[in-house]
């Protein structure tokens, strides 16, 4: 009756809220008495799980699960934890978990909570603590159903190693023709080195930047920072960026450790996209700009003198202590 996670790959590799799911997991498995498995797809290597506390891996090889299907995801989901007879399946809070996570509740008839920041308050009752309105307030939430869904919000935990002795075994769950009901043709990829579903660190850009052929600015900070880069809504409905960087309410979630914001204005829909994120950085001309209201630090000054100064030093900081 292990607790079941879902442990993301890209390419065959983890993505880091694997790693951040399985800490968790472990420490819940430990109030609860129980081990924790994992069920991956298409994933190489999974012997880096057991650094996390992950006691057992179903391993899914299956050429159609190529590309991502929320329908066949989520089956294969839900037959693994028919398999292990799971009570408590963890799911991350990416967007494809988000997709994932009401159709594995549906078909396990299982209770589910989205946003979750924190371990158990209570397993008897079982209640968990979720950001709410936004993630302007949190509230606690009862699960009552047999099998419970939790949704952690990402980086709301954090990733800590618990090493354990790992055991993998093939897992073949069946899977319908049903199940690929749309098919994908082409996936639009975000150029940059660092993905924002891993980001630690963001520096996104805005319409302050003025034009495409200025984003050398954002690219040379983030380069130096190891850190993903994202825009506003405005500059990819522009054209100037792609679709994949737009972050804010109506694009990408983000909860970054950092996130830096510049020539961005601050519109309701951004700041409620990005408002998990736990320090926030804003550098606007306009002292005015909505965004002061909701950071923690603020520079008030032209992005094309702060940010290429900015940069040098913190270059020179590096490579100082290198």
């Amino acid at each position: 009756m292990s607790i079941l996670i879902y442990a993301e790959s890209a390419e065959g590799k983890f993505r880091k809220v694997a790693f951040e799911l399985a800490s968790y997991a472990k420490k819940v498995a430990e109030s609860l008495g129980t081990t924790v498995t994992a069920v991956t797809v298409n994933t190489g290597d999974v012997s880096e799980l057991s650094k996390y506390g992950v006691d057992k891996v179903l391993k899914v090889t299956n050429a159609k699960l190529a590309g991502f299907s929320a329908k066949a995801y989520a089956d294969v989901i839900k037959q693994a934890a028919q398999k292990e007879s799971t009570k408590v399946v963890l799911l991350s809070s990416t967007t494809d978990s988000i997709y994932l996570a009401p159709l594995v509740a549906v078909s396990l008839e299982a209770g589910f909570a989205s946003n979750v920041v924190g371990l158990p308050v209570s397993t008897s009752p079982f209640q968990v603590k979720r950001n709410a309105f936004s993630n302007k307030a949190f509230n606690i939430t009862e699960i009552s159903s047999d099998v419970k869904i939790i949704g952690l919000a990402k980086n709301s935990y954090g990733i800590f190693e618990n090493a354990s002795t790992l055991t993998e075994e093939d897992f073949n769950p069946t899977i319908g023709d049903n199940d690929f009901g749309i098919k994908v043709e082409s996936v639009e990829k975000v150029t940059g080195k660092v993905s924002l579903a891993d980001a630690d660190i963001v520096v996104s850009g805005g319409r302050g930047l003025k034009g495409p052929e200025n984003w050398g600015l954002i690219e040379d900070l983030a380069a130096v920072l190891g850190a993903a880069t994202a825009c506003s809504k405005p500059v990819s409905d522009l054209g100037w960026r792609p679709h994949g960087e737009h972050v804010g309410q109506t694009g990408k979630p983000v909860a970054a450790n950092l996130y830096i914001a510049i020539g961005i204005s601050g519109a309701i829909q951004h700041i409620a996209g990005i408002n998990s994120s736990k320090v926030k950085v804003v550098i606007n001309s306009d002292a005015e700009a909505p965004f002061f209201k909701v950071a923690d630090y603020g520079i008030v000054g032209d992005a094309f003198d702060i940010v290429p100064k900015l940069t040098e030093k913190l270059k020179a900081f590096k490579a100082s202590n290198s």
